[in-house]
């Protein structure tokens, strides 16, 4: 993957970029969805009403600094913009208790969601464009992992 299309001194390509974790030779999805783990715990420990304060301004927000990004370098979801990963994972831990398995099994879940792309989310990944696109296949996956991981909560052992 070629970097030098990329610019982190601008602000929307460094959040886009996932603070650069999306650089990522290998896996940057994943490693998008890494760099979100310390943010979500902070958010989680917080309350959480700022969990979802950050995940609904930042889906908002990540229409335009995604979409901007893809056009800045010609390309629609590339790989590196992981900033959709950042609130897939965000909306994945609402509600869930801050425990290490929580946050464990809802990054497994939201990967294996994103990655594997079951209807709906392989719908809007086809037919959603620009920053909309980017964003809206990787909510939708949050979403599946959220409800997934409230179903699964009852039988975790979170003693």
């Amino acid at each position: 993957m070629s970097t030098a299309q990329f610019n982190l001194k601008k602000w929307y390509q460094f959040l886009a970029l996932g603070f650069g974790s999306g650089l990522s030779p290998k896996a940057p999805g994943t490693f998008g969805t890494l760099a979100a783990v310390p943010l979500v715990i902070l958010l989680l420990w917080a309350g959480n009403i700022y969990l979802l304060a950050f995940v609904i301004a930042g889906s908002v927000l990540g229409v335009y600094i995604c979409g901007q990004t893809a056009r800045d370098i010609g390309e629609h979801d590339h790989g590196a913009i992981v900033w959709d990963e950042i609130i897939g994972y965000g909306i994945t831990m609402l509600w869930a208790p801050l425990h290490w398995q929580t946050l464990l099994l809802g990054f497994v879940l939201f990967r294996l969601f994103d990655i594997v792309k079951p209807w709906p989310i392989s719908w809007f990944d086809k037919n959603v464009h620009d920053g909309t696109g980017i964003m809206l296949d990787d909510i939708v996956a949050g979403i599946a992992a959220l409800l997934s991981l409230q179903l699964l909560l009852p039988f975790l052992p979170l003693g």
